[in-house]
């Protein structure tokens, strides 16, 4: 019986190592680098101190508006993907006509490759031959055309848009999951008592959904933090460094053979996700019961 017990702890512990070796160790790593001059222009490597530091956090670069940028995605895009994810949710959890059809329509997109994407909608959003301005020139809305992803003042916010488009429906399929599994009987005994559509959402659907939006909320922090593949296939970054994000900066700077940069920012962006990471998961496990 004593053995059996011990099977999970085997488990765990070779999860944790695992872990550990594939994602810890390379971070401690490269933070070890970051503070080199390590480069693809000399062999030797030198310790700096944090000098890769300060360049990074210097008012003199351009990091700083790449972390900007990248607090920007992730804040914007987080709160419209769970705000519409939660409200296509809401519509098909409810008994319309073609709901699994609509279901589906809306989920496609999270599975198609951010490269095609990319292809997509890079002739789309062109100000010249795109569709999108065709079709305001098509109905003589001329005034809402623009260069979507040429214009400094937009194309960020163009970048941001398709991102929402792609994951929405993603964030929905995991919210219907957490709506289909609240007892019905709740609504039941809420309508007897005369609560209404509304009341019924704030103190019925939102309470019990908590967890579950903890969850995408996490999710889409996270990927927000770390994005990098929406914003190159759209604009690499452009025009100029307005797009820029933190790592297009990292996938630039290794390019370059600046690896201590490169380095540098990583390590920054891997403290301070596990900061975050450690901060949501605290949030998420403050209403559990320890038994």
């Amino acid at each position: 019986m004593k053995k059996s017990k011990m099977y999970p702890w085997y488990f765990a512990a070779g999860a944790l190592l695992i872990y550990t070796a594939l994602s810890v160790v390379p971070g401690l790593i490269g933070i070890g680098y970051s503070f080199t001059d390590w480069s693809a222009y000399s062999t030797d490597l030198h310790f700096v101190g944090w000098e890769n530091f300060k360049e990074v956090f210097s008012a003199d670069q351009d990091y700083l508006k790449y972390i900007t940028n990248t607090l920007l995605f992730t804040v914007v895009t987080t709160a419209a993907k769970t705000g519409l994810g939660l409200l296509f949710a809401l519509a098909l959890s409810r008994n319309i006509k073609l709901k699994n059809f609509h279901r589906g329509v809306m989920y496609m997109p999270s599975v198609l490759s951010i490269l095609i994407i990319g292809l997509v909608f890079t002739p789309i959003l062109n100000p010249k031959t795109g569709l999108l301005n065709a079709g305001f020139r098509a109905v003589g809305l001329d005034s809402l055309t623009q260069q979507w992803l040429t214009n400094p003042d937009i194309a960020f916010w163009s970048v941001m848009g398709v991102d929402i488009w792609r994951g929405t429906g993603y964030i929905m399929t995991i919210l219907i999951v957490g709506i289909l599994a609240i007892p019905q009987v709740y609504y039941e005994a809420a309508g007897i008592d005369g609560a209404n559509g509304f009341q019924k959402f704030t103190y019925i659907t939102i309470p019990m959904l908590k967890q579950t939006l903890a969850v995408t909320i996490v999710l889409n922090v996270l990927y927000g933090l770390k994005v990098f593949d929406m914003v190159y296939a759209l604009t690499n970054g452009g025009p100029g460094h307005t797009t820029e994000v933190m790592y297009t900066a990292v996938f630039k700077l290794f390019s370059q053979g600046l690896y201590a940069e490169g380095t540098t920012i990583s390590s920054v962006m891997f403290i301070f996700m596990v900061i975050v990471g450690c901060f949501m998961i605290k949030v998420l496990t403050k209403d559990e019961v320890v038994e």
